[in-house]
């Protein structure tokens, strides 16, 4: 692929001089215990390489992205292969980078093969097949000797010289695999090995580490079974009969949205694999997207058996009249929805004559001071790894280890059926990489625009890529900073750009939940002030319901004759493995709560005026379970605890809320026994490698109570200073209006990580003048001149 040369840029002084006062050592190396080991022979796997060599040959041939007169980055060192096709080397691929479509046919050739029956083979559903991230010593070897950034210096100093190893561990596999045979729910671990692929006839090797069947589980659906599963109830000759006395005969116009039944009884048990279908019906129409979705088919109740895809319960409990055609309810261009589109819009266009400021190997990025990766799960979508900020004498100062939004909450708030029922995972029920799209149908980004593909596996094991799935792109961000000397005129102003990874997903029973499509679009603009900001933007269709002619309902909004849309809340919930100034190895980390108090009256305040900032650092799990307050500025910093900047203060960054709000559901709210962590928006924990999801890892039908944070943090672990893990649950409460109809426009929510005491001056004091300003200014200094002569 293209890139752009490094643009480097002198910095003040007055950002660099911080102190170390101590470090440690790295953790030493992880050794497992290979238990099995597969060759798995697939004609189609060396296709499937040759093709993605020669995919990314012409990737790099086209060079799309950036101008052939460009300089480029310099290359890795390729290795001879000598034309022998091969799976990727250990050192070809970076330990993050997500699993490419080659290895994940082979861990799932890995699996299946070691089915011990042809009926356990052929039963096999493949929920998830992810990269298992290595330890973080295994990054910090990688980014010191083996790929971007190059840095020996990331690694602790030790006796007698760096032991420079010779190549790095094999990369690994974790697949969720469902039996569909017996409902039972498995993880396994692959080791993915090299094989020449030429010299040993197309034969594959795949080692199984481990496998481990999970009880009392369902993990998430998947998009074939919703298929399915709309096939079956269409099929169903009393659902049939209930379409029928709604003067329903075309089953072609009828939408059956499946959902997870969460978790309300011990009907809901996970000892079966359930779905409880909302349903719609499209109207006859012309319209080349028909919105289906306006017209809710209230009054029939349905529960599919989803492992053996026969409908097992359905009652047609109430006659509600389909609602009329809404003559608004279709959002296409211009007459194919039956209106005029505006014609006094002006084409807007972003150019960069010179290219983009940032730079692109494989997956790592460097933008100004910036550097990180970008990777992708099924179940997270984007994630960023490794985020660290150049700083002159200091070098590559680490922020986060990784970042990602790890869960998706979206309870419904109208206590009627099938309403309250509603309250989707959507990361853990469906997951929100799997339902990432392409970008090629649209998105935010302009100017130069790099672009990543997904790979996943599909229900039956079969690769599936998302083109274009992941977008980079920079944009300008208005003013960055700007003053005025009032006594000589004289102004120095910067604008603001920022570096912005985003996807977009529209999880399908999401569609339903909010009506054919909240979209939420994950944002990670990273900026010149130092700044991360965290953004999502929720746009897309209400999820409505019907109510008979004149009636209406105290929980929600009448959109429309006969249609309402239920009042309901969102709620998202980022994780960041923080690593603020510590190289790989420390754990020097810590959390302070800010809050802003006012000084009382008396001799310390005798104009009523004072407050000040107090600090109050959080020691435990329990004590670190907090929750947002305007009325006192509150917020969080994460400090290093043996970094001192200029001024003798701990470096650190801080957690800055946006907007945000906690469940408005009474204590015994069902949902909550699955969502505990919602009750709070902040959680801190340590580091540990398994936990990962707030709500456990199968979310679907769980019984438990409390599963994920909220039993963790019962440990009351200690915080003072350890590997800080944050865990920040912000969300929307949403009172629909007219206007979010038929089509809601974008609506922002979000928080920041911004530096405090991170550097020793604004970052951003060193970024040039815009060119267009430099140009201004000389032509206004010859308009002066001539005048003056004149």
């Amino acid at each position: 692929m293209a890139t752009t040369s490094e643009k480097t840029t002198s910095s003040s002084s007055c950002c660099s001089n911080t102190i170390r006062r101590q470090s440690v050592s790295a953790a030493g190396p992880e050794v497992s215990e290979i238990t099995e080991d597969w060759i798995v022979t697939d004609k189609n796997l060396q296709k499937e390489e040759e093709e993605e060599q020669q995919q990314q040959q012409q990737k790099k041939k086209n060079k799309t992205m950036i101008k052939n007169d460009h300089p480029t980055i310099d290359p890795l060192p390729e290795p001879s292969t000598k034309a022998l096709p091969i799976m990727m080397r250990a050192q070809s691929s970076h330990p993050l980078d997500p699993l490419s479509a080659a290895e994940i046919s082979v861990a799932v050739a890995t699996v299946r093969a070691a089915g011990a029956t042809p009926e356990v083979r052929d039963s096999m559903r493949f929920i998830e097949v992810v990269l298992l991230e290595p330890d973080k010593h295994v990054v910090a070897l990688a980014d010191a000797y083996f790929f971007p950034p190059f840095q020996p210096s990331l690694l602790p100093k030790t006796k007698g010289g760096p032991v420079i190893p010779t190549k790095l561990p094999p990369r690994r596999a974790r697949l969720v695999v469902y039996n569909k045979r017996s409902n039972e729910t498995s993880i396994w671990i692959v080791e993915l090995t090299e094989v020449h692929a030429a010299t040993r006839g197309g034969h594959h090797r795949g080692k199984a580490i481990s496998s481990q069947v999970v009880p009392d589980v369902q993990p998430p659906m998947d998009a074939m079974e919703y298929a399915e599963c709309e096939a079956v109830v269409k099929d169903f000759s009393p659902f049939r009969e209930a379409m029928k006395k709604r003067g329903i005969e075309d089953m072609d116009l009828v939408m059956v949205d499946p959902w997870c039944v969460g978790y309300h009884s011990n009907a809901d048990a996970p000892s079966r694999r359930l779905a409880k279908p909302l349903i719609f019906c499209r109207t006859e129409s012309d319209c080349p997207l028909e919105n289906g979705y306006a017209r809710p088919v209230e009054g029939i109740y349905v529960v599919v058996d989803m492992q053996n895809m026969v409908v097992v319960e359905f009652e047609d409990r109430k006659l509600v009249p389909l609602p009329p055609a809404d003559p608004l309810r279709n959002y296409t261009p211009g007459e194919t929805r039956g209106g005029v589109d505006r014609s006094d819009v002006k084409p807007l266009q972003i150019i960069q004559p010179e290219g983009p400021s940032f730079r692109v190997h494989g997956h790592f990025v460097q933008w100004q001071k910036w550097n990180f990766r970008i990777g992708f799960t099924p179940r997270e979508g984007l994630v960023i790894y490794s985020v660290a900020y150049t700083d002159d004498s200091r070098g590559r100062r680490p922020v986060a280890h990784r970042l990602s939004f790890v869960e998706m909450v979206v309870p419904y708030g109208d206590p009627n059926e099938p309403h309250y029922r509603k309250n989707a995972f959507d990361a853990g029920e469906d997951g929100l990489g799997k339902n990432a799209h392409s970008l090629k149908k649209g998105c935010d980004c302009l100017g130069y625009i790099k672009y990543f593909d997904a790979h996943s596996t599909n229900f039956t094991g079969g690769v599936e890529t998302t083109e274009n799935c992941v977008c980079l792109h920079e944009e300008d961000h208005g003013m960055l900073w700007k003053h005025q000397d009032w006594r000589t005129g004289l102004a120095e102003v910067r604008r603001s750009r920022r570096l912005t990874v985003s996807f977009i997903c529209t999880v399908a029973n999401y569609e339903a939940e909010n009506g054919a499509g909240f979209e939420p679009i994950r944002r990670k603009p990273i900026c010149q002030d130092g700044k991360i900001e965290a953004e999502v933007k929720l746009t897309g269709i209400l999820s409505l319901g019907a109510v008979q002619p004149g009636e209406s309902r105290k929980y929600g909004t009448t959109i429309a004759p006969g249609l309402y849309a239920p009042v309901h809340q969102h709620f998202f919930v980022a994780r960041m493995d923080m690593a603020v100034d510590c190289k790989p190895g420390e754990t020097f980390n810590q959390v302070v709560e800010v809050n802003v108090k006012i000084e009382e009256p008396g001799k310390n305040n005798v104009h009523s005026n004072a407050f000040y900032a107090e600090e109050e650092l959080l020691k435990s799990e329990l004590q670190a379970m907090r929750d947002c307050n305007p009325l006192t500025a509150r917020h969080w910093i994460i400090r290093n605890t043996r970094t001192v900047n200029r001024t003798g203060q701990l470096t650190g960054y801080k957690l800055v809320p946006g907007s945000n709000c906690l469940p408005l559901a009474g204590s015994e709210a069902k949902f909550l026994r699955r969502a505990a962590f919602l009750k709070h928006n902040l959680w801190v924990t340590p580091y540990a490698s398994g936990e990962m999801y707030p709500g456990g890892e199968f979310p679907n039908q769980n019984p438990r109570v409390g599963e994920g944070l909220a039993t963790w943090v019962k440990q009351n672990r200690s915080l003072e200073e350890t590997n800080i893990v944050l865990w920040y649950v912000f969300g929307v409460t949403h009172i629909p209006r007219l206007e979010d109809w038929p089509v809601m426009p974008v609506e922002h929510l979000g928080f920041m990580l911004m530096p405090h005491g991170f550097f020793n001056c604004s970052p951003a004091i060193d970024v040039p003048p815009n060119s267009n300003e430099l140009e201004l200014k000389v032509s206004k200094a010859i308009q002066n001149g001539l005048l003056a002569k004149l």
